[in-house]
């Protein structure tokens, strides 16, 4: 039997020697020079809390949300920071007002944590999860888009699309299905959870209403790392999950926009800042940078 083996860099990770670690997808995992960044983030925290969180913190924020907004180009004005894509879902979807008879787009392909935030805020507002059926295997990206856009009503308000889908692997012809979806008038709630680092990801030309995903799995950043973008035109419908000190922020509405998603409450924030670290690392591990690490996976099958 022929077994795969260990790549030439695997010696950057330290993951188990007498495995061949071949699920990076389910949670990621983290290099050394990484976790030193990260060890060094949380030693300036520890040495003065107060400096740390008063002085340091929100520029440390920024300088990240503006590497990632670089990275997926995107507007950074809409650029926030959840701790994966489950939360970020679950952030867009407890904000949005669902009327009766509402339909939201599910394909059977979705991952089960976010089906189930979608089931939980259409059973409460009297709203439909309209469920998809994609065959697996498909003949080819039309397929997925004459299916989905076949399940498309005057009653469609939103349509949950992944990027790459979590139980199969599928590579979703997600840019043409964001386009066809929101020209019909439906916003597209864009599931990056394998998305940065895995799929060239261009926000700006996009334009999901919503698009979440994870950095811990495909750059390689500290567990606890994802983002979550609104469209300019959708913010104001949008707050975090957790209310706190920015709700009674007088500023402007960008503002208060970055206050209340930055400022969740007292939480280790580093897996956060190592972000700009690990999109330099990793992409310089290879000849041709993040091109060729997605190269493999830019186009659907």
């Amino acid at each position: 039997m022929n077994r795969p083996r260990k790549g030439d860099l695997a010696e950057h990770w330290t993951l188990d020697p007498k495995t061949v670690f071949l699920n990076h997808g389910s949670f990621g995992a983290t290099p050394t020079a990484i976790m030193d960044e990260q060890r060094r983030i949380r030693a300036l925290m520890e040495e003065d809390p107060v400096r740390f969180f008063e002085r340091e913190y929100l520029d440390l924020w920024d300088d990240a949300r503006r590497a990632l907004s670089e990275f997926v180009n995107a507007d950074v004005d809409g650029m926030a920071f959840v701790s994966n894509a489950t939360q970020g879902i679950n952030t867009v979807l407890r904000s949005l007002r669902l009327q009766p008879g509402d339909e939201f787009i599910v394909p059977d392909h979705s991952y089960q944590a976010c089906w189930n935030a979608v089931d939980f805020v259409t059973e409460r507002s009297g709203a439909k999860t309209v469920v998809v059926e994609v065959p697996f295997r498909v003949e080819g990206p039309q397929e997925v888009l004459d299916i989905i856009m076949g399940a498309v009503t005057d009653r469609t308000v939103l349509a949950l699309i992944d990027t790459v889908t979590s139980p199969t692997g599928m590579r979703m012809p997600f840019e043409e299905l964001t386009e066809q979806l929101q020209s019909r008038g439906v916003d597209v709630l864009l599931d990056a959870a394998h998305g940065p680092g895995i799929v060239p990801l261009d926000l700006s030309e996009l334009a999901p209403a919503y698009c979440t995903g994870n950095c811990h799995k495909w750059l390689c950043s500290p567990k606890g790392s994802a983002f979550l973008h609104i469209r300019e035109d959708r913010k104001h419908l949008v707050r975090p999950l957790n209310i706190s000190h920015g709700a009674s922020f007088e500023g402007d509405a960008q503002e208060k926009f970055e206050f209340e998603f930055a400022w969740p409450g007292t939480q280790d924030p580093s897996a956060w800042m190592c972000i700009p670290k690990a999109i330099e690392y990793l992409g310089g591990l290879v000849e041709g940078g993040w091109p060729e690490i997605m190269r493999p996976t830019t186009h659907s099958p």
